[in-house]
């Protein structure tokens, strides 16, 4: 008989429904996590970002900022199953793809230390949304007119938590989306991180989806 794999079997069910619930139980899968889909309409303006005092943004810059946000974003998703383990070599195949735009890519600076930032995206036409580089499943269809913005990653330094950095980040990312005439943003949240979907939903996002992750404690014999 062969034998059972000592890592955990993970999987993703779109949408949270009872009868997927059942399904998972009834195979020895427990829920793990919760992944939630959030919206909000860029067609009105945005509130104006009110950066803390000394904190100052920028865009990134290639072949210069890598090294610098892969130290903040380690240490802003610390506890993040698969956000805090970037890589250079992941973080510079994403600034090789077609949508990669470091207009898009807020860095707040303070003192001439990264304390924070705010990299967007724009799916096109043809483009089904993802889920911020995070190892989830796909989302809902883009806007109405084909395009829709996304908070692709959104990170604070722990030592810069509380300040206020995090919604003038985001609301510095939702006007440059709308400034580009983009419909509507999206972006996903863990279940369990109440902070920051209390922080979306203050700033007009939406609810409208929730994936599961269910993980079995080992693969089958």
């Amino acid at each position: 008989m062969a034998e059972a794999s000592p890592l955990p079997v993970r999987i993703w069910a779109h949408g949270d429904l009872p009868a997927a619930a059942r399904l998972a139980a009834a195979a020895g899968f427990t829920r793990v996590r919760s992944l939630y889909l959030l919206r909000r309409s860029l067609r009105e303006p945005v509130p104006e970002p009110r950066l803390p005092e000394g904190i100052t943004l920028r865009a990134f810059v290639p072949g210069r900022d890598e090294d610098d946000w892969l130290a903040v974003n380690a240490a802003a998703f610390a506890d993040h199953p698969e956000q805090g383990t970037w890589t250079r070599a992941e973080l510079e195949h994403r600034e090789a793809q077609p949508w990669f735009d470091p207009a898009g890519f807020f860095l707040a600076v303070r003192e001439g230390r990264l304390a924070g930032f705010h990299w967007t995206k724009v799916h096109g036409r043809d483009e089904a949304p993802g889920a911020g580089g995070r190892g989830a499943p796909a989302g809902g269809p883009p806007g109405a007119d084909g395009r829709i913005g996304e908070v692709y990653v959104l990170g604070v330094h722990p030592g810069e938590q509380g300040t206020g950095l995090g919604r003038a980040l985001t609301l510095a990312g939702l006007a440059y989306l709308r400034g580009r005439e983009i419909p509507e943003v999206m972006l996903y949240a863990d279940g369990e991180n109440t902070a920051a979907i209390r922080l979306y939903e203050s700033l007009g996002f939406v609810h409208t989806a929730t994936d599961v992750m269910y993980e079995h404690a080992a693969g089958q014999p």
